[in-house]
């Protein structure tokens, strides 16, 4: 299975990860700055920026894509918990 190099540039944390694995899910483990207010129906607060290597990322869903809109999402901005990583190395960063 292909795996990622994922980078936390907050908190300095670099992971490997399997590929499908979500941004947010890692975030977690790491003690990143992602927020999120998912599980209290608050759409859009895991709003990350992606520093480099998004073309790593799984392209955005229809969901995710009109939210991003919705939000007014500056370009290489993703929602953490949408964002699936592919492989290669991706640097984030939590707005």
């Amino acid at each position: 299975m292909p795996k990622a190099k994922v980078t936390f540039a907050d908190v300095g944390v670099t992971l490997t990860v399997p590929a499908g694995t979500r941004l947010i899910e890692v975030s977690e483990k790491v003690g990143a700055g992602i927020t999120y207010g998912c599980r209290e129906g608050e759409c859009g607060t895991c709003l990350t920026k992606v520093i480099s290597g998004g073309e790593n990322l799984a392209a955005p869903s229809v969901l995710e894509d009109q939210v991003l809109k919705d939000s007014f999402a500056p370009r290489g901005h993703r929602l953490a918990c949408q964002a699936q990583v592919l492989g290669g190395d991706i640097v984030v960063k939590p707005v």
